[in-house]
């Protein structure tokens, strides 16, 4: 949960230049201040593409 609508916006974007699509959920989807990321994982995904979309978790959270 990173709380903060703009914050969470940014952060999809910067998942989604990474190739690994999310979705960021804020007011009126959930309350206010609990702005949120959402991923929707498959049991198709092999090892490598979790290791990849962790990698770009990682590299979203320090700001690139």
């Amino acid at each position: 949960m990173l709380h903060d609508a703009a914050l969470a916006a940014r952060f999809a974007e910067a998942m989604l230049s990474q190739g690994v699509y999310v979705v960021a959920f804020s007011f009126p989807v959930v309350p206010k201040g609990r702005a949120r990321i959402r991923t929707q994982m498959s049991a198709a995904l092999s090892d490598d593409d979790i290791d990849f979309a962790l990698q770009a978790f990682a590299r979203a959270k320090a700001g690139g």
